[in-house]
């Protein structure tokens, strides 16, 4: 049983702001922002209080209807009928506000950058790469997010060694975190003429994107170089001195980017990438503490496992974090059925949770 007193507490504060955002002449544009980011993640909450604490107040009324002996016996049966589909209400209601009022990962609402790397398995392993750049985008289309490639290195068979891309939009970060891990496929690859099944790897990484106020770096901890990019491009951006390789000197972190023609724009595009990757080793720094004390990984962004297998003979997908396997394995590269997955994991995720904060 959720406690009332909490949830009144809430629906007072959701109040509270609403007063204070109608007296905004009297406010900064920063007071304004903070308020209306807390009366917007309150608003939900609040919803679901109030439905919940209407069907309480409702089941208190009919008992006592109930109980009244002066009460009219049609009325009572009529009651002791409401009183009952009220009653089978309530637990749906309650672990709907449980799973609202979990803590809530401050990166959610963020936008996303998703790198993809070829690993172990060569030219197949690049080949994957590019089917799981596919999945991604289409995926993102699907959800109505925006998918714009950062940097790519492709492969001479097609696919790609790396790709970098930007996802914006609604809740991105929220649903692709839990692709960050290792991708394994097992497939028989075109040019294979004994039949024979190879196993091929890529790594997903998948972090927050953030601005300056989320992380601050200071410009002495940075180095700059700058080189004329080389490789697949066209031999007009080998004419000028235009690729940037960034160094993050504490934590050693790189990032190149040569993808643009212009050098401003392979700076601001660098330096969106060593924000975001600089960012990202604090958070998971911060995840590995709190893996220490949760059994699940769910969600954590933990990398350093196989986190998912494609297996193509079979036609299936096995996520090994949950044991989920689903034997639709085209839906799901095809981008279509790769929100089912994804959104097991976000309810097992939950489920932890919940079970963490109820010991």
């Amino acid at each position: 049983m959720i406690p009332q007193d909490r949830l009144e507490q809430l629906i007072t504060r959701h109040q509270e702001l609403e007063h204070m955002m109608s007296q905004s002449a009297e406010l900064s544009s920063e007071e304004i922002v903070s308020l209306s980011r807390e009366y917007a993640e309150l608003t939900p909450i609040v919803k679901g209080a109030n439905d919940y604490l209407s069907k309480v107040s409702e089941i208190i009324d009919l008992a006592e209807m109930i109980t009244d002996k002066d009460s009219d016996p049609e009325m009572k049966e009529l009651a002791e009928m409401e009183l009952l589909e009220l009653k089978k209400q309530i637990p749906v209601l309650e672990r709907e506000l449980e799973i609202i009022l979990l803590p809530k990962d401050v990166d959610d609402d963020k936008n996303a950058l998703l790198e993809i790397r070829a690993g172990t398995g060569g030219d197949e392993a690049a080949l994957f790469a590019g089917d799981l750049f596919r999945m991604y985008q289409r995926f993102a289309l699907l959800q109505g997010w925006k998918f714009e490639v950062i940097s790519s290195s492709s492969s001479d068979v097609g696919g790609f060694k790396e790709v970098i891309i930007s996802v914006a939009g609604k809740g991105v970060f929220a649903r692709l975190k839990y692709e960050s891990g290792g991708h394994r496929v097992q497939r028989i690859p075109e040019t294979e003429t004994g039949g024979r099944i190879h196993t091929s790897a890529a790594t997903v990484a998948v972090m927050p994107e953030v601005e300056e106020v989320d992380i601050k770096l200071d410009d002495n901890d940075i180095r700059i170089d700058i080189f004329r990019a080389s490789g697949p491009g066209g031999q007009s951006v080998n004419t000028t001195d235009s690729a940037v390789r960034m160094t993050h000197i504490p934590t050693g972190i790189t990032v190149q980017q040569q993808d643009e023609k212009s050098q401003l724009k392979n700076r601001q595009k660098a330096m969106k990438v060593l924000m975001a990757r600089v960012y990202d080793a604090e958070r998971a720094k911060r995840d590995a503490e709190r893996a220490l004390v949760r059994k699940e990984q769910v969600g954590t962004g933990d990398r350093s496992g196989r986190i998912r297998t494609y297996n193509f003979p079979q036609g299936r997908v096995t996520d090994h974090r949950i044991n989920l396997t689903l034997y639709k394995l085209d839906q799901i590269v095809a981008g279509d059925g790769l929100g089912e997955v994804i959104t097991a994991l976000i309810t097992e995720d939950q489920a932890a949770l919940l079970a963490e904060m109820n010991v």
